[in-house]
């Protein structure tokens, strides 16, 4: 590989132009993706985003505002086929501002049908000889026939959430569901340890994505039963055989009637592997077409390859940041230098620590002694919360922030390859809050087997999820970021309560002031630890790579 000669890849995101003058990004979603035929009784809703901004995203149309503060509202009107379903005033920089309206009438298919929107500016100092500023967009409205003999996953467009009932398939009601669970290895582990289900339940993990190849198809069957029966969800893997259009066939139609299959998953780093750029969208409308009642996921290997024409084909798009003891700009494989041209660290593009930075330097590193200098290689948490963030922001600027959502794969293997070391327990929290402090939804760590104690310290995570994920899947709520030192804080806050979870990628002991995130610090329940946490009236002290979850209730506020 030294030998090879340089050759850019391409293939990079495009970089939306900046617009001197205002536009609005005017875009609509339904609300739920699908509805079924039992939903017809209950209202639907189509959401309407109408963000003012300054850069030419996909569908952005210039607008022409008054002086003064942003006023006026949109007139929207929402039809199908020519039919009014909903017409309503909406703000300017509105969010998942919703619009209900009735299914009734609306015939149950499995093909979705196309929503129009058609919005009109208002201000008050609109005339009639004004030409009217009008903006359109569309969507799918996807609704089913309800299922006669398997399960629906539904995804809450207002949140990214998904819905589901319980895996057992004893029925029950949809409820949010914050997917943690391992890849999780078939052969050899799975295959032969039945129990390892039962076990992975009693741990607080929700569901298992089980790695093909499936060669024991009984053995196979037997772990699907088990985990139908204790209420563990499935993500069913094709990686090896998603560009197999008659292979993909059989295995749909031999799942999907499966009561605890949550979703798909077809492409396992396309873009590392050069798969063809329509490939995942060939896998993903085929599935529709034989499914249509569970959402498809794939994970892409590469920081900015073809972002766009591989995440086309899906629902959920994941990152795999590995960065931990790992040589992120020098190759440990192929003893040769990573840039964004050129090399491979088992990274893509992932920065080193600032120089001078001791304080991100893991006890367990063998790099350098006191002092950091520039490029040296030490892999940064804040890697995985910039590719996380780089998704979201790229979905937006496409215009799928509302139909597909972003999930994180924390590392849990080391020790061979790339990486000189497994991550210890809480090194593996920091990974994944930093996934959700950035609106990851869903957290599949690669790979289990793997060490007691990084089990034992995503068990306890896991645990917990259950009463941290209502705040997150709240859709009012709004979240915000903070960076205090090494410390990643995200806040959702839900009115009179918030959650606060933060997350040390230090190795270092620090401290956060409440009042520094907008708290006083009076009314807190510590709701997850993780390392050495400490909490006063005035502040909280995370030790070294340590982690915690807080509730503030009222009376908390600055």
């Amino acid at each position: 590989m030294a030998s090879q000669p340089v050759v850019p890849p391409g293939g990079n995101f495009p970089i939306a132009a900046v617009s001197k003058d205002p536009l609005l990004a005017f875009r609509c979603a339904a609300a739920m993706k699908p509805y079924l035929e039992e939903d017809v009784r209950a209202p639907a809703g189509v959401l309407i985003d109408s963000p003012v901004v300054y850069s030419k995203i996909v569908g952005a149309q210039p607008i022409g505002l008054p002086a003064g503060p942003l006023s006026g509202k949109l007139d929207v009107t929402v039809s199908l086929n020519g039919k009014t379903l909903v017409n309503s005033l909406v703000p300017l920089n509105a969010s998942a501002y919703e619009l209900p309206f009735s299914l009734d009438g609306i015939t149950p298919r499995m093909t979705p049908y196309n929503l129009s929107c058609e919005a009109t500016y208002l201000t008050s100092n609109s005339s009639n000889t004004s030409p009217p500023q009008t903006y359109s967009a569309s969507a799918a409205l996807s609704v089913l026939p309800n299922p006669t003999n398997s399960s629906v996953t539904k995804m809450d467009m207002r949140t990214g959430a998904l819905l589901a009932k319980p895996a057992t398939g004893l029925g029950g009601t949809y409820e949010p569901i914050f997917p943690i669970g391992f890849y999780t290895t078939f052969d050899g582990y799975l295959s032969t340890n039945l129990s390892a289900v039962d076990t992975l339940k009693n741990q607080g993990f929700n569901i298992i994505h089980i790695v093909p190849s499936f060669d024991n198809m009984t053995a196979f069957e037997m772990v699907l039963d088990r985990m139908q029966e204790v209420g563990m969800y499935l993500m069913y893997d094709m990686r090896f055989t998603y560009m197999n259009n008659t292979s993909v066939m059989e295995q749909v139609n031999s799942i999907k009637y499966r009561p605890n299959l949550l979703l798909w998953y077809t492409g396992d780093e396309p873009d590392g592997t050069s798969d063809p750029l329509n490939a995942t969208s060939i896998a993903y409308d085929l599935i529709y077409s034989l499914d249509g009642y569970h959402p498809v996921s794939l994970v892409l290997n590469c920081q900015d390859y073809e972002w766009a024409s591989y995440t086309a084909g899906t629902d959920i798009v994941m990152q795999d940041v590995y960065m931990i003891g790992n040589n992120v700009t020098w190759s440990n494989e192929w003893n040769t230098t990573c840039t964004p041209d050129y090399g491979d660290c088992g990274c893509d593009n992932c920065f080193s620590i600032p120089a001078g930075n001791s304080a991100a330097v893991s006890p367990n590193s063998t790099y350098y002694g006191s002092t950091v200098p520039a490029n040296s290689g030490i892999g940064s948490y804040f890697d995985i919360s910039d590719r996380v963030s780089s998704f979201k922001n790229r979905l937006e600027v496409m215009g799928w922030e509302r139909t597909k959502a972003v999930w994180t794969v924390p590392q849990a293997f080391g020790s061979a390859e790339y990486w000189m070391r497994t991550p210890t327990g809480e090194e593996w929290v920091v990974q994944s809050i930093m996934g959700i402090n950035h609106g990851a939804l869903g957290v599949v760590p690669w790979v289990d087997p793997n060490p007691q104690y990084i089990k034992t310290a995503a068990s306890a995570f896991a645990l917990s999820l259950s009463k941290l994920a209502p705040y997150i899947f709240y859709s009012p709520s709004k979240r915000s970021n903070y960076i205090v030192g090494g410390v990643d804080i995200a806040i959702w806050t839900t009115g009179i309560e918030a959650l606060v979870l933060a997350t040390n990628t230090d190795y270092v002991t620090s401290e956060v002031v409440w009042k520094d995130i907008g708290f006083l610090g009076s009314n807190f329940e510590v709701m997850y630890t993780s390392g050495s946490v400490n909490t006063t009236s005035d502040n909280f002290v995370l030790g070294s790579v340590a982690s915690a979850a807080f509730v503030a209730r009222p009376g908390s506020w600055v």
